[in-house]
């Protein structure tokens, strides 16, 4: 386990790389307003552990459930391709990313609930029975022999040659649009955790792999709760793409082994993202695969069965020292177990 704290907390990198990329939403009521209406909405449990590892009493919003889809992805690109609806533009067209999970499984879902298609690339790494899945919700898979990033480059270079409109969940110069929409409908999980926590939480450790989930709510969580709490964001130690841009300065593309957090085994962070955590986390974290996979019986105990990507932002917690029994901590787990 590796922690650093950020320099940059509350003013952000000053980064040429970063010159016009916006800073994540934090407006809910739009995203709330427009999922509300899809016919497996509601509300996601926030589980309350008592103490826990550590600390006096730790939080759980548990996104297992969320739309029937088994992660708080559905959120994302579902909610993208709905605000296309409403605007009349999303029959017909070919949404295409690629997947190192969930992600895939909304554009899927969003595809078929709105007429529209959905092409997916895999990388080798995802396995098989999660290609069904997404081909079971219509999708089209592609597989790509390499890695997260050459499943990027192919659905990138897809767009271009097919036509197709592309739907990533991460952002990069002159490709921002739509990962920002993406990312606003993450703001209705964080606006759920706000609502049922009857005291701020005093730390909050969010996982990340190109940092949607933790950018959104970092941001979200900081108008809510101000400068008081501490943001920890949780990334493998084969994939610190966050913190090594923390540590550098600036944006700088990481690299390692492949890691068993599947989902968050992103080399390349999402320039939104980066420009929000830069801003808005207290520090940077990055856990073994040992310790992802150590926490995962500690919380099927206590009935919160998930994933080493799901359950990382616990990992996280569990693999610091105690923090006490004033602590109240805010965790997400992100995924379900067979997610």
């Amino acid at each position: 386990m590796k922690l650093i704290e950020n320099p940059f907390l509350g003013q952000g990198l000053n980064d040429v790389s970063l010159a016009g990329i916006p800073m994540p939403s934090v407006e809910a009521a739009a995203p709330r307003a427009l999922l509300a209406r899809c016919p497996e909405a509601g509300a996601t449990p926030l589980v309350a552990l008592g103490p826990f590892a550590g600390a006096g009493a730790v939080f759980v919003k548990d996104e297992r459930a969320r739309m029937g889809l088994g992660s708080f992805k559905a959120l994302g690109a579902a909610y993208v391709i709905a605000s296309e609806a409403a605007a009349g533009r999303a029959a017909g067209q070919v949404f295409v990313c690629a997947s190192a999970g969930n992600h895939g499984l909304s554009v899927a879902a969003g595809a078929q609930a709105f007429k529209a298609r959905a092409v997916i690339y895999l990388s080798r790494a995802v396995p098989e029975a999660f290609a069904e899945r997404l081909r079971a919700r219509g999708a089209e898979v592609r597989r790509v022999e390499g890695s997260y990033e050459q499943s990027m480059e192919a659905a990138a270079k897809a767009a271009q040659e097919e036509g197709f409109t592309l739907l990533s969940d991460s952002s990069w110069e002159g490709y921002t649009d739509y990962p920002h929409r993406l990312m606003e409908g993450y703001l209705v999980m964080a606006a759920e955790a706000g609502e049922a926590m009857a005291e701020p939480p005093t730390h909050i450790f969010l996982q990340a792999g190109v940092g949607g989930l933790a950018a959104a709510c970092a941001a979200y969580f900081r108008k809510i709760w101000g400068a008081g709490v501490q943001i920890v964001v949780v990334e493998p130690e084969a994939a610190p793409a966050l913190k090594d841009c923390i540590a550098a300065g600036r944006f700088v593309a990481a690299s390692g082994p492949q890691s068993c957090m599947g989902r968050l085994d992103c080399k390349e962070a999402s320039l939104i993202a980066l420009n929000g955590l830069a801003r808005d986390a207290s520090a940077f974290m990055t856990i073994s695969e040992a310790q992802s996979v150590a926490a995962l019986q500690p919380l099927a105990d206590v009935g919160l069965e998930t994933t080493p990507s799901g359950g990382a932002g616990l990992a996280g917690l569990m693999s610091l020292a105690p923090l006490g029994p004033e602590a109240r901590v805010l965790c997400i787990v992100s995924e379900g177990p067979e997610a």
